[in-house]
Order: C-alpha cells, then structure tokens, then sequence
C-alpha cells in the first residue's frame, strides 16, 4: 500500500472497527547522518476511536529532485493478524474474536472455540475442552501454566455461553486477554513449528 492522506486498513489497530477512516494529521522526511537512507513518516488519525497510527516509506527523487513516496514498509501499531500457519479453523474462530473484541462476551466465546479448534487438530478429540487442555499438558502439547491459562478461558467462555447471573461481564481487557493467550497457543503449536521446519529447509 502507498501513503496517502488516507490509511487503506482492513481494520483500525486500536479498536478494530471494520474499514476505519484513518486520517493523515501529521508527516516527517528524515534521513541518516550522512543524508542517505530518506524516510517518509505519516501519522494516521482513527475518526472513530481517536487512535494514532504511524506508518513509515523509503522516500525517492523522481527526474525533477522531488521525493516521491513509495510503498509503505512498516505500520505502529501492526494490525492484529492470524498466521497462516493455524489451521483453518482456529484461525477463522481466532480471527472472528479479534474482529469482535468490541463486543468482549461473543469474543472470548469465539477465542475459547479456537483453542478447542486447535487441540483438536492436534489429535485430542475425546471428551470436552476440560479433558482436551489437560490431555494436552499430560501429553507435554502445552505447559502446566498454559493448561492453567486456558482453563481460565474456558470458564470465562462458560459464564458468558451459560449466562451465569453470578458471573461478572466481561470488559474489552478480559477479551484481550483471552485473545493473547490464544494468538499464544497458536504460536507455540503451529506457528513456531512450521518455521523452524522452513528454516531448517532451507539450509
């Protein structure tokens, strides 16, 4: 994507909300010690949630000596994405929590289908989430403090699918929360793996 006094984002990085307006307020050229390496620096303005977003472009000289800005290389904060490497599933639930996270009690039911979604790809079919997460610390899948972590999705994840009155709502935090362990499992179960088997073939 080029820069633009517009940022074409599928989603704010703030709040998440779907085609946002992102709003050029401010921009910056720098360059290194010896004016080399020219950079074009934009800040983005979210006209929904008020967020900032930076992004940054090499700059170059087109036959006049004007910079000309080219395609954008980095975006702070990065858009909340799901690797490829989870499997369809569990992606698409993951994904669906994240796009959600406005809405906390539907996107910590959605994170906690996709930590089922991805014990199961791992073989543990039998019985419930309960049993699955504590099959998958007895088989060393996961770590007892990750089993541990889960479980705690799991149970928020039940308040909010039984409607337990007793049960506190959750908050954009607790879906947060939910959502980073579960980007968590799926880095430590299929993203970290599937690049070390890239890299290793590669050598």
């Amino acid at each position: 994507m080029m820069q633009g006094n517009s940022l074409p984002l599928d989603r704010c990085p703030h709040c998440n909300v779907a085609k946002p307006h992102l709003i050029a307020a401010a921009g910056t050229t720098t360059t290194d010690d010896r004016g080399l390496a020219e950079r074009f620096w934009r800040l983005y303005n979210c006209t929904i949630c008020g967020g900032a977003t930076m992004a940054v472009c090499p700059a170059d000289k087109n036959p006049y000596g004007n910079s000309v800005h080219l395609e954008i290389t980095n975006i702070w904060p990065a858009p909340q994405q799901v690797d490829e490497a989870v499997p369809e599933r569990a992606r698409s639930f993951l994904e669906q929590a994240i796009s959600s996270i406005h809405a906390p009690a539907g996107a910590v039911m959605l994170t906690a289908s996709s930590v089922d979604a991805m014990l199961k790809e791992k073989g543990l079919k039998q019985g419930n989430l309960y049993k699955r997460i504590d099959a998958a610390a007895e088989q060393h899948l996961i770590t007892a403090e990750m089993a541990l972590w889960a479980h705690e999705v799991r149970l928020d994840a039940n308040d909010q699918r039984h409607a337990d009155e007793d049960a506190v709502m959750p908050n954009e935090a607790d879906a947060s929360r939910a959502i980073e362990f579960a980007t968590a499992l799926a880095q430590f179960l299929f993203v970290l793996p599937a690049r070390v088997a890239q890299g290793r073939g590669q050598r």
